[in-house]
């Protein structure tokens, strides 16, 4: 009966310190904000005018644009009706932090810095929804 009583605290406090200090990062953001978006093709526009374009499937992918395809894992910082910042890790491809601001479903604003491919960059980018993927 004692020994009983000595372990169960012993096994709960280690379950709560595990719990508390080894939660995984989130993987596949759980960003509530990004699921208001329209899939289809999207342009983008950075800060010097420059556009590309993108099949948006998932709408994920706009919270690491600068690395692309990359099995990052995503912390999510900051998550609300219409906004969200995220940090991210990729391993041997860098890591990143990106806000992302709904204004509508069509329209969003990104703002993302951080390391790719050994390389700093830091990114705004207007985020156009103009028609279904070709």
């Amino acid at each position: 009966m004692v020994f009983r009583r000595m372990v169960r605290p012993g096994i709960v406090g280690a379950l709560l310190l595990l719990g508390a200090a080894g939660a995984p990062a989130q993987r596949g953001p759980a960003v509530g904000a990004l699921g208001t978006l329209e899939r289809g093709e999207w342009q983008l526009k950075d800060g010097e005018g420059e556009v590309r374009k993108l099949c948006l499937r998932n709408p994920g992918t706009l919270l690491q644009i600068m690395h692309g395809d990359a099995q990052c894992e995503h912390f999510v910082m900051e998550s609300a009706k219409s906004s969200a910042t995220i940090r991210y890790t990729c391993p041997s491809h860098g890591h990143g932090r990106t806000t992302i601001s709904i204004d509508t479903p069509r329209v969003v604003n990104i703002d993302t810095q951080g390391v790719a491919n050994g390389a700093p960059f830091a990114e705004k980018f207007e985020g156009r929804r103009i028609g279904v993927c070709s």
